[in-house]
Formats: structure tokens, sequence, C-alpha cells
């Protein structure tokens, strides 16, 4: 199948390509040389920038794959490791797998000693994503033996090393801006248990950890694994595509999901629910999130992608009434939430735009139920989703067709003038 595209009158056939599911592509890499003109998608909202085999999203029935499996599965029936397993091999592991890959990562969760002092240099309210940024990007500094992209068993190592200390790093970012000492991680533990031993743990008495808190944090990490090509992932793709090491290119997807309108969402959804503050008030304001006059807004609803329910709101939902009643918490803000919910779902403003709650809706009550200050959400969020990253990289370095990226522009500045010396202008 082919697309003919006319230009001045001249037309020129397109490849049309399909993928396994989802919405045909048209091939337009020849469209410059053909006619003249590139396309103009501003946030490319309808380009296909990659060939991809590890996530789908179809956003108008609320579907999200990982690898063919839907997500609902995965956050109740499997674990965190077993979900990386998945997106960086294509296939869920068997027993013996499993334990092998749990094995390597239990083995990487150490950091160089030095990482402590390079700590230090930061100051005791720096905000933890600033101190991700940073620390991230100097792992290629500590760990030159993995840096070489081009040789596959160096892109596996780094691969491992990325996932296995990710948590250990978020966990010192903690650590450091409260004033507590730093804990080393206990390979017995599930990779959730140790990173909540980390956060919360001190060396003076031994921590135990609720299994259901746990639980829910692993859901959470599951939910936020991977999500296709957004913005902080086209980042670390657009990063790999010029040869960066892959430490260099999960530090540039940090960065980018720092970003209030990607991975602090969930921060923003909270401070909102906690502005509203009881459900007697959420009338007044849906009525200002009406208002075009009025700049609040409902955060937590809708998605750039998710045109119905965001599938892993639903299940953040069911595990924040676990953890909350676990916990003993009576916390007015899940009312709120859970009234909020009710309300947007049932009124036809919402339902017209199709606001429905997302991921960001939930995830925030229960991390502040466990007891993150809102400062460490995000950067929860780019622990859970160095996986997706770490497989989305893997996967354009193995693709023969992926070149530097280079988008073009419609440039609408001057056009050629001559240098005017500076004793000569007015």
């Amino acid at each position: 199948m082919t697309a003919t595209i006319n230009v001045d009158g001249k037309g020129a056939d397109y490849p049309v390509r399909a993928g396994s599911i989802g919405p045909e592509v048209i091939d337009i890499r020849k469209l410059y040389g053909n006619t003249g003109r590139f396309t103009f998608d501003p946030g490319f909202t309808s380009t296909a920038a990659c060939e991809s085999k590890i996530t789908y999203i179809d956003g108008d029935q609320g579907v999200l794959l990982h690898r063919g499996y839907p997500i609902e599965q995965l956050a109740e029936q499997s674990s965190f490791l077993e979900v990386a397993y998945l997106l960086l091999n294509g296939e869920l592991p068997n027993q013996k797998e499993h334990d092998e890959f749990r094995y390597l990562i239990t083995r990487h969760t150490m950091v160089h000693e030095q990482l402590a002092t390079f700590y230090r240099g930061f100051r005791r309210d720096a905000h933890p994503m600033a101190i991700m940024c940073g620390v991230v990007g100097a792992l290629s500094a500590f760990y030159h033996d993995s840096t070489d992209i081009h040789d596959p068993q160096q892109r596996t190592i780094a691969c491992h090393r990325l996932i296995a200390k990710m948590p250990t790093i978020a966990a010192m970012a903690y650590k450091y801006s409260v004033g507590q000492p730093f804990l080393y991680p206990d390979n017995s533990l599930s990779y959730t248990g140790n990173f909540l031993r980390m956060t919360f743990g001190v060396p003076a008495e031994p921590y135990v950890i609720n299994p259901v808190v746990e639980d829910a944090l692993d859901k959470i990490f599951i939910l936020h694994a991977d999500h296709e090509q957004n913005a902080s992932t086209s980042t670390v793709r657009l990063a790999g595509s010029s040869g960066a090491n892959p430490f260099a290119c999960i530090a540039a997807g940090i960065a980018c999901l720092w970003g209030p309108a990607h991975g602090g969402a969930n921060e923003a959804a909270l401070e909102m629910l906690r502005e509203i503050g009881r459900p007697e008030r959420i009338p007044e304001f849906v009525a200002r999130a009406k208002n075009k006059d009025d700049p609040f807004r409902l955060m937590g609803f809708g998605h750039r992608v998710y045109k119905n329910y965001d599938p892993r709101a639903k299940v953040l939902g069911e595990a924040a009434t676990k953890v909350l009643d676990t916990l003993g918490i009576s916390d007015p803000v899940l009312d709120t939430a859970r009234e909020l919910e009710r309300v947007a779902l049932s009124d036809d403003y919402f339902i017209e735009k199709k606001l429905y709650p997302n991921v960001d809706f939930y995830s925030g009550i229960i991390l502040s139920a466990i007891g993150f200050p809102t400062s460490m959400f995000t950067a929860l969020f780019a622990l859970a989703r160095t996986t997706g990253w770490i497989a989305q990289w893997t996967e354009m370095m193995e693709d023969k067709e992926q070149k530097i990226g280079r988008p073009r522009q419609l440039y609408t500045g001057h056009g050629p003038r001559d240098y005017v010396p500076l004793a000569q202008r007015g």
C-alpha cells in the first residue's frame, strides 16, 4: 500500500507501513528529496520517530501493553524485576532465568564508595532530581568498563548496573537531604523491599518491611516502568543516537522527566487535592475548572495519549485504599480523591472532554502515606522508568536503521542581511 502526496501538481508515492497493531504509518523519509518540503509537527503528535516492539498504547481504548501483556495483569500478578526482564528481553522469564536475572541485579546494587563523597558536594536542600541528574551522569566516570556502546557485553552490564543502582542512588539522595547516614543494600531483600529499607531504615535498629506497602510501591514501579515514546524516553533515544554512553543518556532522561508537565504531575495532583481539602469543597473547584477565565486546573485528570480511563489509575486506586487501611491512616485527601473521581466520571463536562483520572491521581496519595516527601516523587518515577529507558536505548542501539536524530524546522526569522559595523548603527 502507498500514499500519494501532491505538491505543486506533482505527486509522489510513499510506502504505508503497518505495525502488528495500531495505526499504519506513512514512510516520508524521501519527502524532502522528492518535494523540497519538510513536515511540520510540533510536539511530534503525528510522527513515529522509531520502530519499537516494547510498549503499545491505545489511548482511545485505555490499553497499555508491555511486549503484548496488559499492564493490569502485570501489576496484579508480576513483580517489578520480572517486568524489567520482560522489557529488556521480550519474554517473561522462566524460573531459572528469573533467578539468574535477580542474582545479576542484586550483585550490582552497591555504588562506588567514592560516590558518597560526590553527594557531599551538593547542598543539603538540593532537590533529589538535581542529585539524580548529577550522580547518574557521573556513573560513567566510575564504571569505564561498561561505556563502550559497540560492545554488546558492555551494553548488557551497563543495563544491569543502572537498574540495580538506581534504588541505591535515589535512597542516598533522600538520606542526604534529611541528614541520615547512607545504608548499604541488603541483597536478601526484594528489589522494592531493599529500596524501602535503604530509604527509611537506620543503622541503630532493624527495619521491618510492611508487605502491603512493599506491594503497593512495587505496583507503582511496574506502572511507571515504560510508556512508549514519551518526552523523557524520546530524550534518551535522541541522546543515544549521537553515540553517548548509557549513563549520560539516562541522566538526560532524568533531566527531561523533572519537568512538571511530565514526571512532576503526581506531585501537582497531590498538592491540588490538599488544596481542595475535603469532599464538601469539590463543587467549588469543579466550577473553577470549568471557568475558562480561572487559571485553576484539575491535576491528575486527562492525558496526552489516553482519551479513556488510564488503566494504571484503576490499579493504584485500589492500592491506595489498602495502604491507608493497613497503616491506619484516615486521610481526607483520599476521601476527596474518591469523591472527585466519582463527580468527574459522571459530569458531562469531563466526559465530553475525556478528562479521566490518570496514573498521577492516586500515586501521590500512596507515596505520601508511605512517608515520601513530595520532592522524592519524581525521583521514584525516574527509578522505575530507568528500566524502560534502558530497554528503549538497547533496542535503538540494535536497530540497523537508526541514525542520529536531527529534527528540522519551519524558519520564520530574518532573511539574509549584511553586517553593519557598531559605529554605524543607529
